[in-house]
């Protein structure tokens, strides 16, 4: 009886474990809504505004160049990792960290490299092996464009002043609900088109003039670039942890199932067995 006793309690905590799942499932799955939401609705800016300040750098001479397109040699590199605060979402940050290390241990392995995280659960692994030079773990506490603004020229002020002659995103791309794609993005340089990809580069009229235009559109589209980044993180942790939970639900009803039937075959057998005792014992008397 030790033993169904043993089991009876297993079925009790992974009952348990299975209504915690379950309502971590649905509280993913409402904010996933309103995340995917926000980043379908601002991808076609984001774009369309990164397509035109390459375009305009392109067309951009000495006098008017911005220090964020100058092209340096590169030996201080920055790599920004974009995480999640909070764990139990499957393999997203296990996939960025992962990267990271590919990038300062073999594309860059040449290169001083130092990182910056936006998320608790990189910042916790990176500053074992590297130099963190600053966390940013309380801007999902309130992701707006403000914050993330604040990051942005933090890194445009890095980059200008020569701390760093590369600074690289590494996130996740949100496809869907199933799908993140691990995605590495040049933030700064800029790197202007190729000219044989602009076709209208003479069309571009200029007003007030070139100088306001650059010193306007280039830091208000590193900053977009980056809120888009991070809202496409968001977004992929939410449909990471949707996902892992629903696995981690159907796994532990799948066991739940399994030891309800193991309990159910060791009754039967304790019963059986009794019943024969009782049997074998009212034959003893008969004789």
């Amino acid at each position: 009886m030790a033993n169904l006793k043993e089991i009876r309690s297993r079925i009790t905590s992974v009952g348990s474990t299975m209504q915690i799942t379950s309502a971590m499932k649905m509280v993913s799955a409402a904010k996933l809504k309103k995340a995917q939401d926000a980043i379908t609705a601002m991808r076609p800016y984001a774009d369309k505004l990164t397509e035109l300040l390459q375009s305009l750098s392109a067309t951009l001479d000495g006098d008017y160049g911005s220090v964020f397109a100058q092209q340096r040699e590169v030996k201080n590199v920055l790599v920004v990792t974009i995480t999640s605060n909070r764990g139990l979402c499957g393999a997203f940050n296990s996939n960025i960290i992962k990267e990271a290390n590919k990038l300062a241990k073999e594309a860059y392995a040449d290169k001083e490299v130092s990182f910056m995280t936006v998320g608790k659960k990189g910042h916790d692994i990176l500053k074992k092996n590297y130099y963190v030079i600053n966390n940013n773990n309380d801007i999902f506490d309130d992701l707006n464009f403000d914050n993330v603004a604040a990051v942005a020229d933090r890194l445009m002020n890095l980059y200008a002043e020569g701390t760093y002659d590369k600074i690289v995103l590494v996130y996740n791309h949100f496809k869907n609900a199933a799908t993140q794609i691990v995605k590495t993005e040049d933030f700064l340089p800029i790197k202007p088109v190729e000219s044989e990809n602009v076709n209208t580069l003479t069309d571009y009229i200029f007003e007030p003039s070139k100088a306001e235009i650059v010193e306007t559109l280039i830091p208000k589209s590193l900053k977009t670039q980056l809120y888009k980044a991070i809202r496409d993180s968001f977004a992929s942790e939410h449909g990471a942890r949707m996902t892992a939970m629903h696995k981690a639900t159907d796994n532990a009803s799948e066991l739940k199932d399994n030891l309800t039937l193991t309990y159910n075959k060791a009754r039967q057998a304790a019963i059986t067995n009794e019943i024969l005792e009782i049997v074998g014992g009212a034959e003893a008397l008969n004789n």
